[in-house]
């Protein structure tokens, strides 16, 4: 048998995060002022954002230099391996070679800390003492809390009510790193305040999580909101996912033919498979790119491609993406880092221009592939990351029925240690197939295709 890891030396990270912006097969749609109905000044960002990431959002450089101090931070955990999944094929009994990405090696268990470092350490330059930030099912606030502990930042983290009561280690993880921890909707901030009235029982979501933050910050002059999804700096901050996986397969004369990622809002995903984008492009790669979201929250496969605010209060920007309305509340499916209504434009481009594939799983049969692929090759892996196994099963599958030997990749993106709740209730058979509610969705919808930006 060959080996099992394919490793790089620490020598081999990455120095530059790739820029897909001046590659795209188009121009991004650009954020629109909601008082204007304009593409955004960057400067209007300010209030929330430290500049060097504003400028990093709308560069059309190519490759950005990762600074020194934070490829200091990355060494901790990076180069992170990629595995080659042999125990799983042999219980598939395919002819396909898995692979996976193992990023939940990081200190906060996900690949949230690529971001929350650089995030951490521009705003620490610029003079921010306290970054306040949303978080899912946890693994983004723990990251942050991790990154701001380093570079010696306050952090204030939303974290989704749902989540907040059903993963209680993870607040406990981010205090550990200094960070205060509230469950959202809360009563600290006018948009807390507002849903609450409506909704006094509200489980809250990421948009509900993200409109407290950014409200936070906009309203103290030392703080600053950090994002940990959607946005093009976060995106290419993850990008180094990809560069070394890239470099991984070529040390072993691989090619991919499919690659494949959960999407919540797209920040892992994206982050494995922008750096293959442009080879696809220019027809030097067939791979096939696939999108894996729950059933629950299905917004690549059952949103429209409009304009839509990313929180629910209606804070921020206008973003072009695919969207289930912002103010469409999840079922409370356990994968709480995918509960978001819509996803990262760039990603959202890419869907549209048929260049990336979507599909959508319901909840158990997720956590069956969860079982399957820790009782193969050791591995929990959180909710999130389920899914992306459950596609890479599939697709192993599919080539079990046709003998193709094809090569497929996904993203194991976080461990599942601090889900294990969530097991207790897949094993004892109380875990629930959530659907979405059509109805709901319809009436989200209807509000924002009456936009002016959207008419």
């Amino acid at each position: 048998m060959n080996n099992k890891k394919i490793l790089l030396s620490e020598s081999e990270i990455p120095k530059e995060w790739y820029n897909i912006l001046p590659d795209l097969p188009e121009q991004l749609p650009p954020p629109i002022h909601p008082l204007t109905n304009k593409p955004i000044d960057p400067k209007d960002l300010q209030p929330i954002f430290p500049m060097s990431l504003i400028q990093q959002e709308v560069s059309l450089e190519r490759w950005i230099p990762i600074p020194d101090e934070v490829l200091r931070v990355y060494k901790i955990w990076r180069p992170t391996p990629l595995v080659r999944a042999y125990e799983l094929e042999k219980y598939l009994k395919t002819p396909a070679r898995i692979y996976y990405k193992n990023e939940s090696v990081s200190p906060a268990g996900s690949h949230k800390p690529n971001t929350a470092v650089a995030q951490a350490y521009y705003n620490k330059i610029e003079g921010v003492k306290r970054l306040t930030t949303e978080t899912g099912a946890g693994q983004w606030g723990s990251a942050l809390a991790f990154a701001c502990n380093i570079f010696g930042l306050k952090c204030s983290i939303y974290m989704v009510k749902i989540s907040y009561q059903q993963k209680p280690f993870r607040k406990s993880l981010m205090h550990a790193w200094g960070a205060d921890v509230y469950p959202s909707p809360t009563n600290f901030t006018n948009a807390g305040r507002k849903v609450l009235e409506e909704n006094p029982d509200s489980p809250g979501s990421l948009g509900i999580a993200i409109s407290e933050a950014v409200e936070d910050a906009a309203t103290h002059e030392d703080t600053k909101y950090s994002l940990g999804s959607v946005l093009n700096h976060v995106l290419l901050h993850q990008t180094i996912i990809g560069l070394e996986t890239k470099k991984q397969l070529e040390l072993i004369g691989e090619k991919p033919d499919v690659m494949i990622g959960c999407v919540g809002g797209g920040s892992n995903f994206g982050g494995l498979v922008i750096p293959f984008i442009p080879d696809k492009l220019k027809g030097k790669l067939n791979t096939k790119f696939l999108a894996v979201e729950p059933t629950a929250c299905p917004s690549l496969t059952k949103g429209l491609y409009l304009y839509d605010f990313g929180d629910t209060v209606g804070l921020t920007p206008l973003l072009k993406m695919y969207t289930l309305g912002h103010k469409f509340i999840p079922p409370k499916i356990h994968a709480g880092g995918l509960r978001y209504h819509g996803d990262a434009p760039i990603i959202c481009l890419l869907v549209y221009k048929k260049i990336i594939e979507a599909i959508a799983y319901p909840q158990r049969a997720v956590f069956e592939a969860a079982i399957t692929f820790a009782q193969t090759e050791g591995f929990l892996p959180a909710p999130e990351t389920a899914h992306a196994i459950k596609a890479a099963i599939d697709e192993a599958l599919k080539c079990k029925e046709t003998k193709e030997e094809k090569c497929i990749v996904f993203n194991f993106s976080g461990h599942g240690y601090f889900d294990l709740a969530a097991y207790d209730q897949f094993f004892e058979g109380k875990l629930e197939d959530f659907e979405y509610s059509e109805e709901e969705i319809k009436k989200t919808l209807e509000e924002i295709k009456k936009f002016p930006i959207n008419q």
